[in-house]
């Protein structure tokens, strides 16, 4: 590892991180917590978080509540325990404040699958269409988005368009093909996906459903359509979380990434919840570019501040459009982080 701070942000790019070595009888959790008056900074972090980053955090939530705390927050710094796409989210929301991930290369698979340059061209095939764009894509398909939206707000997003509106959605096939089936809009759909919520086995999770037979299962909207059969409730991972809250079940099979298992157990510790495998030899789905994010990598981030997220003004400034028109909506229609 390197040793110091001049080495660290030389190889910045290269690495996606600060490279570093920690005092290893260093208490982390304490220190960042220091770091965070300090600095009059939030961390916020996504569900799929390792749990030790959850327990740090200031809020966890899911992509529309996160989306709302950092419109509202006043701190100076906001340290973003996720993705790519959350982080740009943060910063058009934020473009005076200081955004920072801990791990550049926390990328999106579902926001790659569609690159701005191609759906330029798709666009202009679908000229009369407004184009709803689910949040997990990059800033530059934002900058060519109507309405934004996440899964928890995406009926009433698809809901509050006029009927006689054509829709195009992207950039996740699975989720649009839901809403279809949900609101009943005839929409065209981009050909993209989550690698995460894909590879569920339809194959195991009947065995397990058939192994606890007493057991709900429950499945995020952006796993594909065999899967989402088969589910007793499909929701965000927030409103899977309530579910489980709420629900007089005392076993839940969860169908979407692993980490909210954590604030499950916390909320319903009588509860048992079982990961759903996916189509390969691991017990649990992991997103590998959440979980670049460490305590390490956070605790470096935050007191170094840096990566930090950076966008040009154009980006901020005609991306944001379709983010404000999404919250628009969804205080409207009772959401809330």
């Amino acid at each position: 590892m390197s040793t110091t701070l001049e080495s660290a942000v030389k190889n910045l790019n290269r690495k996606g991180f600060l490279d570093i070595d920690i005092d290893p009888t260093l208490d982390l959790a304490e220190e960042i917590t220091k770091l965070k008056k300090e600095k009059n900074a939030i961390i916020l972090a996504h569900y799929y978080q390792e749990s030790e980053i959850q327990d740090v955090a200031d809020y966890i939530g899911d992509s529309l509540g996160l989306s709302q705390k950092a419109e509202s927050t006043d701190a100076d710094i906001i340290l973003f325990a996720g993705v790519h796409f959350m982080a740009e989210t943060a910063k058009m929301l934020n473009p005076s404040k200081k955004v920072i991930l801990p791990d550049l290369k926390a990328g999106c698979s579902l926001a790659d699958s569609c690159p701005a340059g191609l759906f330029r061209k798709f666009k202009e095939r679908h000229p009369d269409h407004i184009v709803v764009s689910y949040i997990n894509c990059t800033a530059e398909l934002k900058t060519l988005t109507d309405i934004c939206c996440t899964s928890s707000n995406a009926e009433a997003i698809i809901n509050s368009i006029p009927e006689d509106r054509k829709i195009i959605f992207a950039p996740d096939k699975n989720l649009g093909a839901y809403l279809i089936k949900k609101t009943g809009r005839d929409m065209v759909l981009w050909n993209g996906a989550c690698m995460v919520h894909e590879i569920f086995s339809n194959e195991k999770i009947t065995r397990l459903m058939q192994r606890y037979p007493e057991a709900k299962f429950i499945a995020h909207p952006e796993c594909e359509a065999v899967i989402l059969e088969k589910a007793d409730f499909i929701g965000s991972t927030t409103q899977l979380l309530k579910f489980t809250q709420n629900d007089p079940a005392d076993t839940f099979i969860v169908a979407t990434e692993s980490g909210i298992l954590h604030q499950m157990q916390l909320a319903s510790p009588n509860k048992t919840f079982i990961p759903a495998p996916p189509n390969n030899n691991c017990a649990c789905n992991d997103c590998p570019h959440m979980k670049r994010n460490t305590m390490e990598k956070l605790y470096l981030s935050l007191k170094y501040e840096m990566p930090e997220i950076v966008l040009e003004e154009r980006i901020i400034r005609e991306g944001r459009k379709c983010i404000d028109r999404m919250l628009e909506i969804s205080v409207k229609a009772g959401f809330k982080a």
